[in-house]
């Protein structure tokens, strides 16, 4: 990868130079890796920076092998926004070399303080799922803020007023989370999903989250895993597991499977968005949206009952025909 990177880079053709009144008023060509970063550079940007978000539903960004095309989305991109803490661990190479060329910048390293990660046994060492806690989340706003703004001073007030306004949308979202997940009742408070992409939504927002394999999906889960997942499922009498957007649903049904023979009826709550969002268009597809659905359709699976959507929220839940929080709750299957 770092070879097929290097002789990419090297035959960079070198950018031709705009005027300066040109380059003002262009939008900047920002690229993120993830639609979690995409989602939230675009409401910071506004009209000042077009997204290409180079994942999309559905995607994988353990298992992402990127390719020629995706080099040259970086080589015509302004700037490169990406997680880090490994999490798009096949591009790594990619971004390194593009990094000594343009703006490259990891959001989540660059904005929340070492204290607050979750550390993780192997090659990992910091969960790197961050997106999880939208309070955490929220500290990549104003961090993007800062490097559009440095890119395009005539837009840098209007950035930072919209990272700010974006900010208190997200702390709303926040505090709703936790009160949402307050409603389950206590001994029903268990999140089981198929991999441990959880960890800061279960200590964010006051829920026990038992994955059932590890913090990467790059290897499937063991028989062992699944056998002792659905012990747990048996004994802690979980009512409902949940299938997730980017994982086939088989290991889900498997400690199904699994608990039943041990006496445990349990069914499938629901799919949840965890290292992608929803689909473009749709509510699931903004990274208020992936918070605000998995949360709804946790809660309800589990037993509580999701309360009333904040005013801070009510001009997004207007965009996307959100009544809401209790609103379109799929049926658990």
């Amino acid at each position: 990868m770092k070879r097929w990177a290097t002789r990419l880079a090297a035959g960079l053709p070198l950018a031709f130079c705009l005027g300066a009144a040109q380059a003002e008023e262009a939008p900047i060509r920002a690229v993120a890796t993830i639609g979690m970063i995409g989602d939230v550079a675009a409401h910071v940007g506004g009209s000042c920076v077009e997204v290409t978000t180079l994942m999309g539903p559905g995607v994988d960004p353990h298992l992402y092998q990127p390719g020629a095309r995706d080099v040259q989305t970086f080589q015509d991109a302004d700037v490169i926004l990406y997680s880090g803490y490994s999490l798009e661990g096949q591009l790594g190479a990619v971004l390194k070399r593009f990094s000594q060329m343009k703006p490259t910048l990891a959001v989540a390293e660059a904005s929340i303080e070492e204290g607050e990660l979750i550390a993780v046994e192997g090659a990992y060492g910091i969960d790197p799922h961050l997106w999880m806690d939208a309070g955490l989340w929220s500290r990549i706003a104003p961090t993007i803020a800062q490097t559009l703004g440095e890119m395009r001073p005539d837009c840098a007030d209007a950035m930072r007023a919209n990272a700010e306004s974006y900010g208190r949308q997200l702390a709303a979202l926040h505090d709703w989370a936790g009160r949402a997940v307050a409603t389950v009742p206590e001994q029903q408070r268990i999140l089981v999903t198929a991999h441990d992409a959880f960890g800061y939504y279960g200590r964010a927002y006051g829920i026990r989250v038992e994955g059932i394999q590890g913090i990467s999906t790059e290897a499937e889960a063991s028989v062992a895993d699944i056998r002792a997942a659905a012990a747990r499922v048996a004994e802690l009498g979980v009512p409902a597991v949940f299938v997730e957007s980017t994982i086939n649903p088989r290991t889900i049904q498997a400690v199904i499977d699994a608990a039943a023979q041990q006496g445990q009826e349990v069914r499938i709550g629901g799919e949840l968005y965890s290292d992608a969002m929803g689909e473009a268009g749709t509510a699931g597809g903004t990274y208020i949206g992936m918070i605000y659905e998995n949360t709804r359709n946790i809660v309800t699976a589990l037993g509580g009952t999701p309360p009333a959507m904040p005013d801070a929220l009510r001009d997004w839940a207007e965009t996307w025909d959100v009544a809401d929080a209790s609103a379109n709750v799929p049926a658990a299957q």
